[in-house]
């Protein structure tokens, strides 16, 4: 079957790459290689926003879990559906005129300093070191579901798989930008959404049925078919939980900037909540049919259920492009990871604190630098070939919705709120998930990023009220919006 697969990897990686060679004819200024011009289409936007949120734990992460511990992990899927769904009505269109109307905001951390008329800057500065700190940590991710599949695959030793994987995701975001993500975003969510719809009745089928579906499972252990197995309330809103970190993710928000404008938005969100929904669905069953398929000879590594599935009962021809969606998602997100990081270290430290008169294309050729440099150090955090992707996109997850999330959304409903409000809110929120993940074993066994979450909220509202009212221009721009 290696054959097939390694046909499939390179077309598709040839066709990614003839995109981004095509978008960088196009980008012409650093705004076009961040945001691309604020010209995304709300098909463009919704499928670019859904494939850079559903990296390689979609179709690596979320089976495994399931394949673990059975359909109890079903409320990550519930929580994730209902938090990119208030993501969509509450922040989306706000933040679409917010960031234009506030000097024309390029990152989240131009927003927040705009919105605040932060002159110290100094909310800007903390804000990009969260996310080059949680970003690496996410991209590091992206980077050992890579290698996963590039091991599974090729037989690769997992050092080898690492680099080649890395590789590949890197070239066509060093080239075309913010466009180049974008678009290629559009194939890769379309190719991951057929995968995960496809595998799941496939499996099935060849399990005898539904009921024979059920049966071989319950075999293993009747739990695995209770939603609530072994879930009490503390665990249940841990898993639902992973809905809050929607609003504080900046390669998600970076989307909603840039979309065309404001009124497009509920077509976006009609878009991207349908291919969430179903392609949650399709990794929540590929997880739960494997568990049947491989009763007898349980897989070694959980989170290989789809790449297992795709193998063993398609055509080696069809199965190629199944594990190419596995790519897809891998590579739609750290690009997007990529980019929003390289944009942190040009817009937000470069131009803002070393060379303010950086000329545009000075600019633009540094973010392409950071671009490789960041991988590098994530390449770096992923060679250690137990972490699990999972495991690494929790806590980067909860350090993003934690500590932007709550600055986000009051932010953008509530206009009491202060520089310093923001300010503790972040520290707070970040702060929070670190420690909370280091000691929760002593504390508390609840995903991170509720009490980070909780936290930082407490301090916004807190510290705003304790400080002076806005200036009269701060309110009235809240007003225009």
């Amino acid at each position: 079957m290696t054959t097939p697969i390694t046909v499939a990897f390179v077309l598709y990686f040839l066709a990614m790459v003839a995109i981004g060679i095509y978008a960088y004819r196009l980008i012409e200024s650093h705004p076009d290689y961040i945001l691309g011009g604020r010209r995304l289409g709300p098909g463009v936007a919704a499928l670019s926003a859904g494939a850079a949120d559903m990296s390689g734990w979609l179709l690596l992460g979320l089976p495994g879990a399931v394949y673990t511990a059975g359909l109890s992990q079903i409320w990550i899927a519930v929580g994730l559906s209902i938090g990119a769904y208030l993501n969509w009505q509450v922040v989306a269109a706000r933040l679409r005129r917010y960031t234009e109307i506030a000097r024309d905001s390029l990152t989240l951390p131009d927003y927040l300093e705009n919105r605040f008329r932060d002159s110290s800057r100094t909310l800007r500065a903390v804000s990009a070191i969260v996310i080059l700190f949680f970003f690496t940590i996410y991209t590091s991710a992206g980077l050992v579901s890579g290698a996963i599949l590039f091991q599974s695959s090729f037989g690769l030793d997992y050092t080898a798989a690492l680099w080649i994987g890395s590789a590949a995701i890197v070239s066509y975001t060093f080239l075309g930008g913010f466009l180049a993500v974008c678009w290629t975003d559009v194939a890769q969510g379309v190719l991951m959404f057929v995968a995960l719809l496809a595998v799941p009745p496939v499996a099935i089928a060849d399990a005898g049925g539904w009921t024979a579906t059920l049966d071989r499972v319950a075999a293993i252990n009747p739990g695995f078919l209770d939603a609530f197995s072994g879930l009490g309330v503390p665990a249940t809103v841990s898993l639902m939980a992973w809905g809050l970190g929607y609003f504080g993710q900046p390669h998600i928000l970076a989307r909603f900037m840039a979309v065309r404008s404001a009124a497009e938005v509920p077509k976006a969100r009609l878009i991207g909540m349908w291919w969430m929904v179903l392609a949650l669905y399709g990794a929540v069953f590929t997880g739960f049919t494997a568990l049947a398929h491989y009763r007898d000879a349980p897989l070694a590594n959980p989170e290989s259920a789809f790449i297992a599935l795709s193998r063993d009962l398609f055509d080696p021809w069809i199965g190629g492009w199944l594990l190419a969606a596995i790519l897809a998602a891998i590579m739609s997100t750290v690009s997007a990871q990529l980019l929003v990081s390289a944009s942190a270290l040009t817009q937000d430290f470069y131009k803002a604190f070393i060379k303010r008169d950086a000329a545009d294309k000075e600019l633009l050729w540094l973010g392409r630098a950071g671009v490789f440099v960041i991988a590098l150090v994530a390449v770096w955090l992923a060679h250690d070939p137990k972490s699990t992707v999972l495991g690494l996109v929790a806590y980067a997850w909860a350090g993003f919705g934690a500590g932007f999330g709550p600055v986000v959304i009051l932010s953008l409903t509530w206009p009491r709120m202060t520089r310093n409000g923001a300010l503790a809110g972040m520290v707070a929120g970040a702060v929070t998930v670190v420690a909370w993940a280091q000691f929760k074993t002593q504390l508390w066994d609840i995903y991170e990023i509720l009490p980070g979450f909780v936290a930082a909220s407490l301090a916004i509202v807190l510290v705003s009220l304790l400080d002076r009212e806005p200036a009269e221009e701060i309110r009235a721009e809240f007003a225009r919006v």
